[in-house]
């Protein structure tokens, strides 16, 4: 018997989030307390997206170099890459933040502070060292043990032969790399990547633990402040919900593209 065809659905899971969604934004435009909690939290949604897409980002590409560094020929590339998937994939993230902000960031200002000492400059502060950023670095080192290894199973599901009829034609290895193996290992590991960015926008919470002002933070500030907070949670989970099944039924639509294109 044939599966029938999860993309021939008709999307009802949708129908029934923009009912809500609708329900939700008319709430939003017409109570005053809706619209209220709505202008306090909409601050928080560029810093939101902006530690999600650089964490992101930056996470890619370690987790591509360390990809690479686990299908090297040198056993102390190998080890080293593993070394880092493993450690930074048994703790927890939340763990990971607090460890950066209050153990690994001081150290690295430490370092600084000697390096500036030897060449005669004045000393930086901890505190100068932004709890954003210490946040940024924290997810960046988490969900780039992630990316590596789905970069590594991407780049191990290319044909071995075609690389090899590359190199036969005298392409190096570089070459073989960008023009034959990463646009065949993308297109495999497009929908994992998709899946954990989405899923980095929803860790992106996290860093409200460390008091940066994201929507998560925001909210909880504005509802200790007016005591509303089913109408406060609700517009937070409203704003989640809007950016992560977007950038679901975006990535969605480019997955199938790439198919298309494959």
């Amino acid at each position: 018997m044939t599966p029938p065809s999860p993309e021939k659905d008709f999307p009802w899971w949708l129908v029934v989030v923009l009912a809500t969604g609708l329900w939700m934004f008319w709430e939003v435009l017409s109570s005053e307390v809706y619209s209220g909690v709505l202008e306090k939290l909409a601050q928080g949604i560029w810093v939101t997206v902006m530690v999600a897409v650089t964490a992101y980002v930056a996470a890619c590409l370690i987790g591509l170099g360390l990809a690479l560094m686990g299908l090297s020929r040198s056993l102390v590339l190998r080890q080293v890459a593993r070394l880092y998937v493993e450690v930074m994939r048994g703790v927890p993230i939340i763990v990971l933040l607090l460890y950066v902000a209050f153990v690994l960031a001081p150290a690295l200002v430490d370092v600084w502070n000697f390096v500036r000492g030897l060449l005669g400059l004045d000393p930086v502060r901890p505190r100068d060292f932004s709890l954003l950023w210490r946040a940024v670095i924290a997810l960046t080192l988490a969900y780039s043990a992630f990316l590596a290894e789905i970069f590594r199973a991407g780049l191990l599901s290319v044909d071995r032969g075609q690389v090899e009829a590359a190199a036969s034609l005298g392409l190096g290895r570089w070459h073989r790399f960008r023009l034959i193996v990463f646009p065949q290992a993308f297109r495999t590991i497009f929908p994992a990547l998709g899946n954990d960015f989405v899923a980095m926008v929803k860790d992106s919470s996290l860093v409200s633990v460390l008091g940066v002002t994201d929507v998560t933070q925001l909210g909880k500030v504005t509802a200790a402040g007016n005591f509303r907070y089913f109408e406060t949670y609700n517009v937070v989970a409203l704003i989640y919900l809007t950016m992560t099944i977007g950038l679901s039924l975006l990535l969605r639509r480019l997955e199938v593209r790439l198919r298309a294109r494959g």
